[in-house]
């Protein structure tokens, strides 16, 4: 995979400059655009929230904008190393899980372009839980980031972006974080267990105890074969009730995943569920995050109800 991605992309930023040679008419369309910002997200959770940070001044592209698209083993395309040639602003997630995004930036690294890598913003160093839009603490991070670029970038419309960050801060994100302290103050230090990594950062936030070995949420998340011991383990688990409440990826649904979550609602454990990319299609961060918090609500009341 390593060789394919060295070769694919000075193929894709070959591509990019034959276009632009060729095209001077897509050139001169693309300069009438520029009083909107050009900016790229890797992936659409954050591309969701640039947006809305960035209004009516900013274009935003997410690369990575399917629910049935995996962003580990995503190829780029002539397309994406367009846009990234083009942007103004790049939102990565970095901490190992958008690679390709690192080297479509490596290979045409712009001038004046601003990239912000979600990971060494949030100080997670390649081989931790790259899994950073669950952790509602990085989210605001990154809001904050995301808005202090576009003031750079743009300082006409600084006070409209100050606007937008206070907006989306207050109002958009109202529900996602009256869910977060509803669940904290109800349910903290309640026992459960998961899938895989992608749902150990808010875990962590909502001061939830989350009991699966750490082993088998890396096993999962990374696609490995879980250790016997491990499966004995959230096996056990199950049977003796330690955990109230089962999360599972949706999107990662693998045979043991299946089978403990068929072992969980066996049991009576209320299941819930997550989503590694945004669902459905169109959605917007916080009403996405927003559901899956809800529903986990609903299955820790279940779990406390006698």
């Amino acid at each position: 995979m390593e060789l394919v991605s060295r070769l694919l992309v000075p193929a894709v930023v070959a591509a990019t400059l034959a276009f632009a040679a060729v095209t001077p008419a897509a050139a001169g369309a693309a300069g009438s655009r520029q009083e909107r910002l050009p900016i790229v997200a890797a992936e659409n959770f954050w591309g969701s929230v640039v947006a809305q940070l960035a209004g009516t001044h900013g274009s935003v592209r997410s690369i990575i904008d399917s629910p049935d698209t995996d962003p580990h083993d995503y190829e780029p395309r002539p397309s994406d190393a367009r846009a990234f040639a083009g942007a103004r602003l790049v939102v990565v997630n970095g901490a190992g899980y958008d690679a390709w995004a690192h080297k479509l930036l490596d290979a045409d690294p712009g001038d004046g372009r601003r990239v912000i890598d979600v990971g060494k913003l949030a100080h997670a160093g390649d081989g931790g839980n790259p899994h950073l839009w669950y952790s509602p603490s990085i989210v605001e991070k990154v809001v904050a980031r995301v808005t202090s670029d576009l003031r750079r970038l743009d300082p006409r419309h600084a006070a409209y972006y100050r606007q937008r960050r206070r907006t989306f801060e207050r109002v958009s994100l109202a529900r996602y974080h009256a869910l977060i302290r509803s669940i904290s103050d109800r349910f903290w230090g309640t026992p459960i267990g998961a899938s895989e990594s992608i749902f150990s950062p808010l875990a962590r936030a909502l001061g939830l105890r989350l009991l699966t070995p750490a082993s088998f949420l890396d096993a999962i998340s990374e696609g490995a074969e879980p250790t016997a011991h491990d499966k004995s383990t959230v096996d056990a688990q199950v049977e003796r009730h330690d955990i109230e409440v089962f999360v599972f990826n949706r999107q990662n649904a693998t045979p043991d995943v299946q089978t403990l979550v068929r072992a969980a609602r066996s049991a009576g454990i209320p299941v819930a569920s997550v989503t590694e990319t945004m669902t459905p299609a169109g959605s917007t961060f916080q009403a996405w995050q927003s559901r899956q918090l809800a529903a986990l609500e609903r299955a820790l009341t279940k779990a406390a109800t006698p």
